[in-house]
């Protein structure tokens, strides 16, 4: 049995870069944990949503708890990290924001789970945070001197295929302008820096059903699942990876799990 560790920003963001791995990785008998950063308390959520006395934070903490179940994650960590909101906002400036706390505090912290944990992979983020978000590009930061303190040699790096989400696009003119994704040139990676590609098409049941275990999350997740099955297969059907130090032109079809 090998171990799967995957750090993420917030809840939800489980879902759309690693969501078919988890799901894979355990369905083959391989240990699967989730850590997240942040508790995603910035998030915006639709109104009447939340019970009477209950917070933002503690919905999520549910939604998680659902989405990794459904995803077949044995064992779900929250670092507890306050957000830092969407980049460019008054939150970035908080110093006890994700994206400002001390690399090495926080990658201890975390190495400490993947000691514990005797992780054999790390997903992490690509350089830029897969779109920017502060939190994500703390998370790449965070998890790659974590993977480093503790040992971990297998460091991947989930990201977005920049060039097949743009043949995508093309490709379907019924999807508006409105629902493409925002500065589609600077998203994820090229394809040619992609070392990873997984077929995760197989368990699409599962990766929508996180989804919609993250019913506060209904702006990020909406459009997508009013898709059909062929067209959400096609967006994300296979997950993209770049294997973090890994020599030029490594064309790898799974994890090392």
């Amino acid at each position: 049995m090998s171990v799967l560790v995957c750090f993420h920003a917030h809840p939800d963001d489980e879902v759309f870069g690693t969501g078919g791995v988890m799901r894979q990785a355990a369905d083959a008998g391989h240990r699967v944990v989730v850590v997240t950063a942040t508790d995603g308390a910035l998030g915006e959520v639709p109104e009447g949503l939340l019970a009477a006395g209950e917070t933002l934070a503690e919905r999520r903490r549910r939604e998680l708890e659902e989405s990794t179940r459904v995803l077949g994650a044995h064992r779900v960590v929250q670092l507890h990290y306050a957000d830092s909101g969407m980049a460019g906002t008054p939150e970035n400036a908080n110093p006890e924001a994700f994206c400002n706390v001390d690399v090495e505090d926080a990658a201890a912290r975390l190495a400490e789970i993947l000691v514990e944990e005797s992780a054999d992979v790390v997903t992490v983020y690509d350089r830029n945070g897969g779109y920017g978000h502060p939190d994500h590009v703390q998370v790449h930061r965070v998890g790659v001197r974590a993977a480093e303190l503790a040992g971990v040699s297998h460091v991947y790096e989930s990201t977005l295929n920049r060039d097949h989400l743009r043949a995508l696009i093309a490709a379907n003119p019924e999807w508006s302008a409105d629902a493409q994704p925002p500065e589609l040139d600077t998203l994820g990676l090229p394809a040619s820096e992609i070392t990873t590609v997984v077929d995760v098409s197989e368990v699409m049941a599962a990766k929508r059903a996180a989804m919609l275990a993250h019913a506060t999350q209904v702006g990020d997740f909406g459009p997508f699942l009013q898709m059909p099955d062929e067209q959400l297969r096609a967006a994300f059907g296979q997950e993209w990876f770049r294997r973090h130090g890994a020599p030029d032109g490594l064309a790898e079809t799974g994890l090392p799990l």
